[in-house]
């Protein structure tokens, strides 16, 4: 059975300072990589004789427009199904320079998921086959899941805060 120890002591040994920020939210091994290591790192889980992460769950972007120099992360999650054994590895970047390597090359599912996180944040994947909007309309000049508008309309009067627990 795999541990979080085992697993993160491996990635250490193989990657060095190019893994970091190691954490177990309930649980689940988390940690950071560098644009540059991604596909080798997610190639090395995948292909592990032991390891075996042969599953890609899911890919998506996060935006943190108040992080400076670190305002988008990419999140994979990868799944050992011999195993069940999962993996959260995220990529921080910054807005000035929003680019990622593609993993369509080492998982076939990446080719959406990846369509799907530029559809909605914006973030390039540099080498995608075919790397345009999946869900909107490609006519918006805009990506919905950036924090980038407020959450409420400021200019409506027919709200009163303290209905809202505020």
């Amino acid at each position: 059975m795999l541990s979080n120890q085992e697993v993160a002591e491996a990635l250490l040994e193989k990657f060095g300072d190019q893994v970091f920020d190691f954490e177990e939210p309930y649980g689940l091994l988390t940690l950071s990589t560098s644009r540059e290591e991604i596909i080798p790192l997610l190639e090395f889980l995948h292909k592990h004789k032991t390891y075996q992460f042969i599953f890609l769950t899911d890919i998506t972007g996060i935006h943190y427009p108040d992080n400076a120099g670190q305002e988008f992360m990419v999140v994979y999650h990868m799944h050992s199904f011999v195993h069940n054994f999962r993996v959260r590895i995220k990529v921080s970047l910054a807005e000035a320079d929003i680019h990622i390597p593609t993993a369509t090359g080492l998982f076939a599912s990446a080719n959406w998921m990846e369509r799907e996180t530029y559809d909605f944040f914006g973030i390039m994947f540099d080498g995608h086959p075919n790397l345009k909007r999946i869900l909107n309309i490609e006519e918006m000049d805009y990506f919905p899941m950036r924090r980038e508008f407020p959450m409420e309309d400021a200019t409506r009067e027919d709200k009163t805060d303290a209905l809202f627990g505020r």
